[in-house]
């Protein structure tokens, strides 16, 4: 059972996670983002009430309506990419939210760094730690 958590300790979690989120609703209207100074793709808070098409390039338009239709439809619950950028490999994931009946929501954009995850090698077990 989940415990009730004020919009601040929510907040702070979502922050803390080592992701960028973002949040668009059923509308395809931006309504969160995690606000971390290291995001990968800034963010200003002048994109909160934006639509998520206003803020791609318009060559990829296309695409993106595409991948929100597949997410609302229900045609997929989840689409991921993954780009180089800047020597770096970026995972960028969107998943479906849904509330406890199937009602769409809105779509997650989830995007992280994954170079140095890529490099790991062997085990670094929790009974190893110094």
């Amino acid at each position: 059972m989940l415990e009730k958590f004020s919009t601040e300790t929510l907040e702070a979690i979502f922050d803390t996670l080592p992701v960028d989120l973002t949040f668009v609703d059923e509308t395809d209207t931006i309504r969160y983002y995690s606000k971390d100074d290291d995001r990968i793709f800034r963010r200003t808070p002048a994109v909160i009430g934006k639509k998520v098409q206003d803020c791609h390039p318009k060559e990829s338009l296309h695409k993106v309506n595409q991948v929100v239709s597949d997410l609302k439809s229900g045609k997929k619950d989840r689409a991921e990419f993954w780009i180089d950028l800047k020597g770096r490999k970026i995972y960028i994931r969107y998943f479906t939210v849904r509330d406890k009946t199937g009602k769409y929501l809105g779509t997650l954009e989830v995007t992280q760094d994954i170079t140095d995850i890529q490099k790991i090698k062997g085990e670094n077990r929790l009974l190893d730690m110094k």
